[in-house]
């Protein structure tokens, strides 16, 4: 595991919205694009009623 990387436990729905939220806003924060549905990998499109590239599963 690389350092820094501590894994935990999604225990609610606030903290798996959290943790999408964070990875769908890492492109943005890279500066690769100004809004995360604009990355074409992202599941951001889907989250945001756009079909993306591949389907996605919405429920945990």
């Amino acid at each position: 595991m690389e350092d820094g990387m501590q894994p935990k436990l999604i225990q609610a729905d606030a903290m798996m919205k959290s943790k999408i939220d964070y990875i769908h806003y890492n492109p943005v924060k890279r500066g690769y694009v100004d809004d995360a549905i604009h990355w074409r990998y992202s599941s951001a499109r889907d989250y945001d009623g756009v079909e993306g590239l591949l389907e996605v599963a919405r429920f945990w």
